[in-house]
């Protein structure tokens, strides 16, 4: 039994895999590889090191950072194999820090930076609490749910979005490779950020006219990004709330919506939806989908999330989005998997 078993090493290290002591001193300190990739992303360590190796000191002048306190920052980022450095001097990015490049297609970057900022750190320090109550941690952190503190501290706001996108991204085109489309419908992304998911659906179909339903804030992002991808003809931004009304479409995109609600809510929007369906149409909820029979991998973990973030809110089993669809007026159609870990949960009216 040995603690020290180079509890943090790079993906694809060749040692013996570590004891049941090393394993969760691996989870004890997993914040510090949490933590190192969220600097790593907000000094853009993989765009410094882009054009080839370079030396601590180097770096430290190009980024105004420390230059002792940077030699240590790389040794860690060496020890999860974010970079990498043959004579102690100079460290070279690996693939794996590529991941967390801006422009890299399906960057992490903004999905780091959120998994190590307050709005997400602090209430999962909590989570003893959230467990003992069953309430989330957002209000005895901020004093306030998450989604107000978001409004009120709009970097925060406008990061957390950006790290939704990012997961948007990740899963998009599985996604769009398992939903069936006409082709020239309407398709509102509700609750759908900068319209991510949505864009991937147009680009697709060259006929489809797309539509974000978002919080104002969220405007400029969704034009520019849909402008940048050449689609900005067929596309519109509604700013408004889905607790409120939802305006009326062919088929209704939530994706990873319902998650951050309690069942009361979750059965308001989808009302909201019904109300606005177009005949024939589709409600299209794309989740994480429980299995009460398999409780390892991601979705009990992304449950536990959902627990000290957002009261009420859950990853759901397939006969819990049956009951939601129901009391909405709808009736589930189907679940799909797609190659991702996310599956599309179609509902039509009843």
């Amino acid at each position: 039994m040995t603690l020290y078993q180079r509890p943090l090493t790079p993906a694809g290290s060749p040692e013996a895999a570590p004891d049941e002591t090393g394993r969760m001193f691996q989870m004890i300190t997993g914040y510090w590889a949490t933590q190192i990739a969220r600097t790593a992303a907000e000094l853009r360590l993989a765009e410094h090191l882009g054009r080839g190796p370079r030396t601590a000191a180097d770096l430290a002048r190009a980024a105004a950072l420390d230059s002792a306190a940077t030699t240590r920052f790389l040794r860690g980022c060496d020890a999860l194999g974010l970079v990498t450095t043959e004579d102690g001097e100079r460290y070279a990015a690996t693939p794996l820090l590529d991941t967390l490049r801006a422009d890299r297609p399906g960057s992490l970057r903004d999905l780091a930076l959120w998994g190590g900022m307050t709005s997400h750190w602090q209430p999962w320090g909590l989570l003893p609490d959230a467990v003992r109550t069953g309430r989330a941690q957002s209000e005895a952190v901020f004093g306030e749910d998450l989604f107000t503190y978001f409004a009120a501290h709009e970097e925060e706001g406008t990061r957390f979005a950006a790290a939704m996108s990012a997961m948007t991204q990740g899963v998009a085109d599985d996604l769009a490779d398992v939903i069936t489309l006409r082709g020239d419908e309407t398709v509102m992304d509700v609750g759908g950020a900068a319209g991510a998911f949505v864009q991937t659906l147009m680009a697709r179909h060259p006929a489809l006219r797309g539509a974000v339903l978002e919080l104002p804030h969220l405007a400029k992002a969704a034009e520019e990004t849909t402008a940048a991808a050449g689609l900005a003809e067929r596309f519109t931004f509604v700013a408004g709330d889905f607790l409120d009304v939802v305006p009326p479409a062919d088929v209704y995109l939530l994706k990873y919506v319902l998650h951050d609600w309690d069942d009361e809510t979750a059965v308001r929007i989808l009302r909201n939806c019904r109300a606005g369906l177009r005949p024939g149409g589709r409600v299209l909820v794309t989740e994480l989908v429980i299995d009460p029979e398999e409780s390892r991998g991601l979705p009990p973990l992304m449950d536990l999330n959902m627990l000290t973030l957002s009261n009420g809110g859950r990853e759901r089993e397939r006969a819990e989005f049956a009951a939601l669809f129901e009391a909405a007026g709808l009736r589930l159609a189907g679940v799909t998997p797609s190659a991702s870990l996310v599956s599309v949960v179609e509902g039509v009216a009843a």
